[in-house]
């Protein structure tokens, strides 16, 4: 597209996301400072209506971007819109005292709906692309055993186990070290065949209670466990009521089905993606905007997170907090490993 054009229809989504009215040529011309008279707007403006980038909602209105428009305002964005001090204090701090995963996971998902004004969703980190970060064995009784497998995302799966016989301490620090030798560091998928060569070390005297621990580790490993979701923020939608033609309801009806924000979030990457409008697959939910970005290890995200909002969002200042939460939770996981 040529510099000029571009220059106004970078005006016109501006002034749109901002007062929510139709953008007229004149506005642009005083507002703007591209150097052109309203004429040269107008005839430009016609160009990009011919092109389908903006329209006309009522007739003498002024211009609308369409969701081709903002595809191609967002792809053509030069730079992400800089955080504010109050927003920055905000992300470096969200995570200061966090528990554990599930404390994690809600401060990060209310820091983004707060931040952007959006609904955010944030998904928890999937089992299957964890590696494992520590086994313990704890006994609770001389022959009953808890089992814990913790994750570097900080998930941790326990199991009580019951014996024939007493176990020995001896038996249990042993069984401990090897175990965490086996596995630590590895993709959960992968712990199966570490642990079965393990079992291969041990006697008949040990081999049917260390062939338990096993089996349990290894079931607690490949266990599929129901990918989680959380939501904060549904209520910022009513902000923005008067951009959605229809009713608002079919739009948080599907915010409500876990299975509807999985797939929103099933193939994010390390790069903020952006579904504008009719590009969302959910047809609930195409009169809005999604933002999304994997967290976590950079090749191969743990979990996703987002924002949710109506097609006059504010792109760059959206992209910007989800990429600055998402850069900060993974470093929180990664040095809490």
């Amino acid at each position: 597209m040529e510099p000029r054009r571009l220059d106004i229809l970078r005006a016109i989504v501006d002034e749109y996301v901002s007062t929510q009215e139709p953008v007229g040529s004149k506005s642009i011309a005083d507002r703007r400072g591209l150097g052109i008279s309203p004429a040269t707007i107008r005839n430009e403006m016609a160009v990009l209506e011919d092109e389908g980038l903006i329209t006309q909602p009522h007739t003498s209105a002024g211009r609308i971007p369409t969701d081709l428009g903002y595809r191609v305002f967002v792809d053509q964005l030069a730079t992400v819109k800089p955080l504010s001090n109050a927003e920055r204090r905000a992300i470096e701090t969200f995570l200061e005292g966090a528990l554990d995963l599930d404390d994690v996971v809600l401060r990060t998902v209310r820091l983004l709906a707060d931040v952007t004004k959006q609904v955010a969703v944030v998904q928890y980190p999937s089992m299957i692309k964890s590696r494992a970060r520590h086994v313990e064995l704890v006994a609770v009784t001389s022959s009953r055993l808890m089992l814990i497998l913790i994750t570097d995302a900080g998930r941790v799966e326990q199991r009580v186990i019951d014996f024939m016989k007493d176990l020995s301490e001896i038996f249990l620090t042993t069984l401990r070290t090897q175990l965490n030798n086996a596995v630590v560091g590895q993709r959960l998928p992968e712990v199966a065949e570490r642990l079965n060569s393990l079992l291969d070390t041990y006697g008949p005297n040990d081999r049917r209670d260390v062939g338990l621990v096993i089996a349990t580790l290894i079931e607690m490993a490949l266990e599929k466990p129901e990918e989680k979701v959380v939501l904060a923020g549904t209520a910022n939608l009513a902000r923005f009521r008067e951009d959605f033609s229809a009713q608002i309801h079919p739009i948080l009806e599907s915010l409500e089905e876990q299975v509807v924000l999985l797939r929103l979030l099933g193939d994010v990457t390390d790069t903020v993606k952006v579904r504008i409008g009719h590009e969302q697959s959910e047809k609930k939910l195409q009169q809005t905007s999604l933002v999304t970005v994997g967290y976590g290890a950079e090749s191969s995200p743990l979990g996703a997170l987002g924002v949710i909002g109506p097609t006059r969002m504010d792109y760059a200042g959206s992209i910007a907090a989800v990429s600055a939460v998402a850069r900060y939770v993974g470093r929180y996981l990664g040095e809490s490993q």
